[in-house]
C-alpha cells in the first residue's frame, strides 16, 4: 500500500477553491427597495416637501453604492415632478476597502540560529489573505428638488441625466 502526499500545489489549489466559494456568498443585491431593517436596498425621508434624505445601503465596494444613492435620487426627483436635485449633505459608511476577497500579501524572512556546534540560516515567504469578505457599506444624500434649468453648481444633478447614465428610465 502506497500513500501518495498531494504536495504544496495540491493543497494551496484546494485552499484557493476555498476562498473564492466564500468570498463569493456576500456581494451587492440587484438594485431596489430596502427590505428590512439592516438589508440592502434604497430608503428615503421626507423633510420638507422638496427635500428628502435619501440612503442606499449595500455591500461590498462604496462606488456601486453611492451610484445607487444618485440614481435613487434621481427616481425620486422624476417621480415629484422635478427637474432636478442638489445634493446638499454626503455621508459614506463604510471601509474604502468594503470590497473583501482575497487580499494577497507576501513577506520575507531571513533569520539564522546557532545551537552548539551547529548554526543554521533560512530564508521563508508567507502569503496573507484577507478572508473577511465584502463588508456592509452605505451612502446617504440630502437633496434638495427643483423645477426649470439646474443650478450652475457642482453638486446639481440633471436627473432625467442621471436615471440615463445609471441605466435606469
Amino acid at each position: 500500500m502506497t500513500f501518495r502526499y498531494p504536495g504544496r500545489t495540491g493543497a494551496f489549489a484546494a485552499v484557493a477553491a476555498s476562498i473564492l466559494v466564500l468570498g463569493g456568498c456576500a456581494s451587492l443585491a440587484p438594485y431596489g427597495p430596502q427590505m428590512g431593517q439592516g438589508g440592502q436596498g434604497y430608503s428615503e425621508a421626507s423633510i420638507e416637501s422638496n427635500r428628502y434624505r435619501v440612503t442606499y445601503n449595500g455591500v461590498g465596494d462604496p462606488g456601486p453604492v453611492a451610484d445607487y444613492a444618485l440614481l435613487r435620487a434621481a427616481e425620486l426627483t422624476l417621480d415629484r415632478g422635478y427637474d432636478w436635485f442638489e445634493v446638499t449633505q454626503r455621508w459614506i459608511d463604510g471601509r474604502p476597502d468594503s470590497r473583501g476577497g482575497v487580499d494577497p500579501s507576501v513577506s520575507i524572512g531571513i533569520g539564522s540560529s546557532r545551537y552548539g556546534n551547529y548554526s543554521g540560516s533560512g530564508v521563508g515567504v508567507g502569503l496573507g489573505l484577507n478572508l473577511s469578505g465584502p463588508s456592509a457599506t452605505s451612502t446617504t444624500l440630502e437633496i434638495v428638488m427643483g423645477r426649470g434649468a439646474k443650478p450652475d453648481s457642482p453638486q446639481a444633478y440633471d436627473a432625467r441625466e442621471v436615471a440615463r447614465a445609471l441605466g435606469r428610465r
